[in-house]
Formats: structure tokens, C-alpha cells, sequence
């Protein structure tokens, strides 16, 4: 049974596509409007604060009121508040303060929303019978081209109606994204990923919220691989955002290329990890996971920084682009499996909400740091020295032998334990 799997990866893909256009039109809007790199830095520390908040907040829920129906209202929710910021935009009535304080609603809703469509991964691969690599491969691929078309849309958009009304478009998607994951899944409801009490294993309502939030806690910080991946990605997404909040943005404007040139940049980063991802979707089964993780951090991580700081042309700036995207589109699909295999099913909204909240943690701070090292160093000082961090972060695997335990996959011939 296809149609969840299938109809789950069209609800994220038109959910992404909104929200790429928005991870450049909001600092865009900030940036040209209040000329300020410290503001522009605020606003990605306002969505992603109580993003992470409620992601780690919103894992018993999931376990507890169903993936499926926590995901479709968080979309509807979404809706409503990132729709009403053009409205306010254009009828003269949004303060700064108002826009931060809906783009934190907006933040809020993104946590449990993206960490309820995570939790319904095990239940979809179940139902299609399909490797997990496979899945997790899909879902990058798709995340990824929706990361291409959003970016390169955005600048057009931005171009045509500014890019506060470029969010009309990303309010849309969350409203399409609901219907069409409402529909897809019906024949998931009462299974573990709708239902209030899963199939199988103890139900997600014994003890208190407290009690249940602390088991997938317990459950995460036994696990050093687990722990290990949350923290490393939580650096990288630090300097990530950095990069795509402050760091490109005023590359582009100080060289006078414009919106336009940060969703060439990223569009392009975005095409080459979806044809990364679509690779590690049919091959990363049979490649060996821990060389292919460090391989794919190194060449995504540390280059895009040096190319920009060297002032390098448009073209040698796309090309590094395309071997860092290419690159990274092996990441999440080795992560994904690794994740998925590790978690038992009665624990999979919790354990999956609190590690993608860890991976999370740092990103309302990536703004700041970055406002902050431009303020301080200048554009191409900052630049060589978030590249130099990244370097640093993603070499330290090679250091520890618990790494390696990547490359360990569950006996092909055992029933997954997500199975119901």
C-alpha cells in the first residue's frame, strides 16, 4: 500500500516549496527594509526559538494524539498565521515587533508539525514495504527539489510583488499540504500513526507528560551514536544558518547582486543535492554509511564559505554549489535510516521530536552569529571563520569509533519492529 507514502511525499514536497520561498523573502523583507544584519538575524532567531521549543514539547503529543492528525493541523494552523502577513503588510497595520511575534507563532507551529510528518516515516515504509534508505532517500529527493523550485521562485517573486506578499504563496502551500495529507492517509487512520494507542508496545498514554517526555529523553541520551548525530548537526545547523540568514544575504547585496542571486545560489545547491538524494535513494543501501556521512559533510560544509570569503565569480560560486549540494544529498537519507532503525516504535514521536529539536537547538542563534561576525570582523573575516568551524566540527567522526556503529543495518530477513 503505496498511496500514504506517496501522498506524504506530495504534502512535503508543496509544504517545502512554501517554505523556501519564505527562508528567503523573510530576511530579504528585513535586510532591504531596515538595512540591518542584527535584525535580520532576530528575525531567524524568531521563528526558530519556539520552533525548537515545540518540537522538543510536542513529541508526547505526537505519541500520544497520532502523527497524522498533529501534522495536518499544525499545516492549517500555518496557514492562517503566515497568510495574515501580507494582509497586515499591505493594509499598514505590521510593526516589526508584530511581524517577529507572528513569525514565532509561525516557528511554534512549524515544531510539532515537521517532527509529527517525521514520526509517520517507520509507518509509511511499513505500509509501502519498501528499505528504509529507500524511503529516506525519496524524502530528501523531494525535499530537495522543492528546495531548488522555492529558491529560484523566490527571487522571481520577490522581484514582482516584494517579498512580503511572496508569502501568499508559502501560506497556500500549507493549506494545499493539509488537504492533500489528509486525503492520502486515510487509510492510515486508527493505525499507531493516527490513533491514540498504538498497534503494539506499551501505550504512549501511561504516565504523565512529564513521565513520557523524559523516557524519550532517557532513551536519546543512552544512545551515544544518537546523541552524537544531534549534537554535530546542531553545530552544522548553527552555521548553516548563519550562512543562509545573514551571510549570503549580504554578500549579495554588498556585491550588488541582489535577491536574485541568493536564489541562483541556492537553487542551484538545492537542484545538485536533489540529484544527490535521488543517488542515495537507489545506491546509499549498498554504500557504507559512516565513510559516505563524512565524505558528503566535508565537501558540503566548509568550501561554500571559502569561495564567497575569496570573492570568487558568480560562476566559481555556483560551481562549488554543485558539488557541496550533490554532496549533502547523501546526508539525510544515511542519517534517516540510522535514526529510524535505532528507535523503538512506541517511542518514535518522542525520540524523533527531541533529536531533530537537538539538531535544531542552535539555528536561533545562527542569525545572531552571524549579524554578529559581520558587525564585528566584516563579511569576509566571518566567512573564513564559520568555514573554518565547519571544518573543524565535521572532522571530529574520524576521532570516535562509535561512529563506525553506522555501518551496522538490521538482519534484512527480521520483520521491522515499526511493523504493525
Amino acid at each position: 500500500m503505496r498511496r500514504p507514502l506517496y501522498g506524504w511525499l506530495s504534502a512535503e514536497a508543496i509544504s517545502l516549496l512554501g517554505t523556501r520561498i519564505s527562508m528567503v523573502a523573510l530576511p530579504w523583507f528585513v535586510l532591504t527594509t531596515t538595512g540591518s544584519p542584527v535584525k535580520t538575524g532576530l528575525v531567524a532567531l524568531a521563528e526558530m526559538l519556539p520552533m525548537v521549543l515545540l518540537k522538543v514539547l510536542g513529541g508526547p503529543v505526537i505519541d500520544r494524539v497520532g502523527a497524522r492528525r498533529v501534522a495536518i493541523t499544525c499545516d492549517v494552523g500555518s496557514l492562517v498565521v503566515v497568510g495574515s502577513i501580507p494582509v497586515l503588510y499591505d493594509a499598514g497595520w505590521l510593526s516589526f515587533g508584530g511581524f517577529l511575534a507572528l513569525v514565532a507563532v509561525a516557528g511554534a507551529l512549524r515544531g510539532p508539525g515537521d517532527g509529527a510528518k517525521q514520526a509517520m516515516v517507520p509507518q509509511l515504509v511499513a505500509a509501502a514495504e519498501l528499505p528504509m534508505e529507500r524511503v529516506t532517500g525519496l524524502s530528501a529527493t523531494v525535499e530537495r527539489t522543492a528546495s531548488m523550485i522555492g529558491t529560484a521562485a523566490a527571487g522571481v517573486l520577490i522581484a514582482a510583488v516584494g517579498p512580503a506578499n511572496a508569502l501568499v504563496v508559502d501560506a497556500a502551500t500549507f493549506g494545499l499540504s493539509a488537504l492533500v495529507l489528509a486525503w492520502a492517509t486515510v487509510p492510515l487512520r486508527g493505525t499507531p500513526v493516527d490513533a491514540a494507542h498504538p498497534a503494539e508496545g506499551p501505550s504512549p498514554d501511561e504516565g504523565s507528560y512529564r513521565t513520557r517526555l523524559a523516557e524519550g529523553w532517557r532513551f536519546l541520551h543512552g544512545d551515544r551514536l544518537l546523541l552524537g548525530i544531534a549534537v554535530m548537526v546542531a553545530l552544522t545547523n548553527l552555521l548553516d544558518l548563519a550562512y543562509a540568514s545573514v551571510l549570503l544575504p549580504v554578500w549579495a547585496d554588498d556585491t550588488g547582486r541582489g535577491a536574485a542571486a541568493v536564489g541562483l545560489v541556492f537553487a542551484v545547491f538545492a537542484g545538485a543535492s536533489a540529484l544527490g538524494s535521488a543517488c542515495a535513494a537507489a545506491w546509499a543501501a549498498r554504500l557504507p554509511r559512516y565513510t559516505t556521512y563524512l565524505v558528503a559533510f566535508l565537501l558540503c560544509g566548509a568550501p561554500r564559505f571559502v569561495v564567497l570569503a575569496l570573492d570568487a565569480p558568480v560562476a566559481a560560486v555556483l560551481a562549488v554549489c554543485v558539488v557541496a549540494g550533490f554532496a549533502s544529498g547523501f546526508l539525510n537519507p544515511v542519517l534517516g535510516a540510522v535514526i529510524f532503525e535505532r528507535i523503538p516504535a512506541p517511542l518514535v514521536g518522542r525520540v524523533t521530536s527531541l533529536t531533530t529539536a537537538m539538531c535544531f537547538a542552535l539555528m536561533p542563534l545562527g542569525g545572531l552569529l552571524g549579524g554578529a561576525l559581520v558587525g564585528w570582523l566584516g563579511l569576509s573575516a566571518a566567512l573564513v571563520v564559520v568555514g573554518a568551524a565547519y571544518f573543524l566540527i565535521t572532522t571530529a567522526p574520524a576521532l570516535d569509533p562509535t561512529w563506525r556503529e553506522m555501518d551496522q543495518r538490521p538482519d534484512p530477513g527480521r520483520v521491522p519492529e515499526h511493523a504493525s
